[in-house]
């Protein structure tokens, strides 16, 4: 996770406007019925169609400015504007893809060929990398300065997210870049999917290649293209995917070797004692003990499928131990009164979080219980994959309380300055919570939690090469 362990500023950190949402606004979203596109008022949308019409009004809210575009990551209201992370951008791919329909696949091809430009047209480098962010379209920032321009801009480069500070490349990021690219070129047969993957992997191999005892692969560079220290558990866990994805496509074993490389990383984070694994290391030689995330937890799973063994109880731990309930009664929430919302939250330091402290300068006060429903897909999608008894059982309360998420939290936010599609999008939690790692979460509708639960509604495993 982008910014997790050092200074690299988070993919889903939320510099600007405070909350902005009210009870009023967020219960007004349960108002009227969703009709579905075309049907002529012949019924409401489903939970997952709701989630393709966010999914499709964030990547089209800019239709002056090109027809080569990306999809906004947050609503309006979040205050990053127009920001596309890489990350978001590569779920909508595979959430897309996962739809398993013709509208579907072009948009995720249209997404693809947006990340395959801006691997071209970067404008300072020419090597394979991907930044953290992209603006997709125009506003003005903060201090007053204009941003004109749409994802490509007026000299053909692609518009980096230098405003936030977006500039980097974290290894993550570019991993579940390839990922995306490398499920289009299987879907497609489009060769330069698979030539934009092989460049992405040809970076990590380039730049996070690391010879430290604990191995693996490292974070990735700042915006100042300086080498960060830090290596990230769910980093590696997302290479064992995309380089053994690498290694099928092309045939090519080095690849075999690279995968094999990452997870040997990820299984020396294991902790046998407590049935989880830890988030990295900071030196590449001890590995840090605290805070202990959610994805570590679920995605390491859908990495190694059967190959987890035993490493599958981290599920348990997560399901046990980061297991919130978000009520209108609990200290700082923003839940509506009537309203209850089960789940995980994103650490075991969110569950610690200082209620009376804002998460950061001009932020709202966490609400430890507040559920994080990107995390709570994972870990639902997580649980249909594994299959145990009781699991399904599980996975279906969660995605149900997700569904309700999305039926009746962020009424009134836009993309674009637009209005969404009734009760469409799923917000990123369910009221403030704080990470633990620097950044918090907040109930804007997102366009990653809202692609993690349509894969997990479709039973889509994005990370099983």
């Amino acid at each position: 996770m982008t910014g997790r362990q050092g200074p690299a500023p988070s993919r889903r950190s939320f510099i600007g406007a405070g909350l902005g949402i009210g009870a009023a606004g967020i219960a007004a979203a349960g108002s009227g019925q969703a009709l579905a596109a075309g049907s002529d008022g012949a019924g409401p949308l489903s939970a997952p169609a709701r989630g393709r019409a966010f999914l499709a009004a964030a990547m089209d809210a800019y239709p002056d400015h090109g027809s080569i575009r990306l999809t906004q990551s947050y609503t309006d209201q979040a205050g990053l504007f127009s920001t596309a992370f890489t990350y978001d951008n590569a779920l909508a791919i595979l959430a897309h893809l996962a739809a398993r329909r013709p509208e579907s696949l072009t948009r995720a091809t249209a997404l693809g060929d947006a990340l395959l430009y801006a691997q071209i047209h970067d404008p300072a480098y020419d090597d394979g990398r991907l930044r953290q962010a992209y603006n997709a379209g125009p506003y003005t920032f903060y201090d007053g300065s204009p941003q004109p321009d749409g994802f490509v801009r007026a000299d053909g480069t692609a518009n980096v997210g230098t405003q936030f500070g977006f500039t980097g490349t974290a290894v993550g990021d570019m991993a579940w870049a390839g990922i995306a690219l490398s499920a289009l070129a299987r879907r497609t047969g489009a060769r330069r999917f698979l030539t934009g993957a092989v460049r992405i992997g040809e970076w990590i191999e380039r730049t996070g290649r690391t010879d430290e005892p604990l191995g693996g692969y490292k974070f990735g560079v700042d915006g100042a293209n300086q080498r960060l220290p830090f290596t990230s558990t769910e980093h590696n866990t997302d290479l064992v995917c995309l380089f053994g994805r690498l290694a099928r496509l092309t045939g090519d074993r080095v690849w075999l070797e690279r995968r094999d490389r990452a997870e040997a990383f990820v299984r020396r984070m294991w902790e046998p004692t407590g049935g989880f694994f830890h988030t990295g290391t900071n030196d590449g030689v001890t590995v840090n003990k605290s805070p202990i995330p959610e994805d570590t937890q679920t995605w390491t799973h859908l990495a190694l499928g059967s190959r987890t063994g035993g490493y599958a109880r981290s599920l348990d731990w997560a399901a046990a131990e980061l297991a919130v309930r978000d009520h209108a009664g609990r200290t700082n929430s923003t839940v509506p009164a009537g309203q209850s919302y089960e789940g995980v939250t994103f650490s075991s330091a969110s569950l610690l979080a200082d209620e009376d402290a804002p998460i950061a300068a001009g932020q709202p006060k966490p609400d430890r219980n507040g559920v994080w429903f990107e995390g709570t897909a994972h870990l639902a999608l997580a649980l249909r994959d594994r299959g145990r008894r009781g699991d399904e059982a599980r996975a279906r309360r969660l995605l149900a309380s997700t569904e309700q998420a999305q039926e009746l939290l962020g009424g009134g936010q836009t993309v674009g300055g637009k209005a969404l599609p009734e009760r469409a999008g799923v917000v990123s939690a369910s009221s403030p919570l704080d990470t633990g790692f620097g950044f918090g979460y907040y109930p804007y509708r997102h366009t990653g939690a809202t692609a993690w639960y349509l894969m997990a509604a479709a039973r889509c495993n994005p990370l099983r090469a």
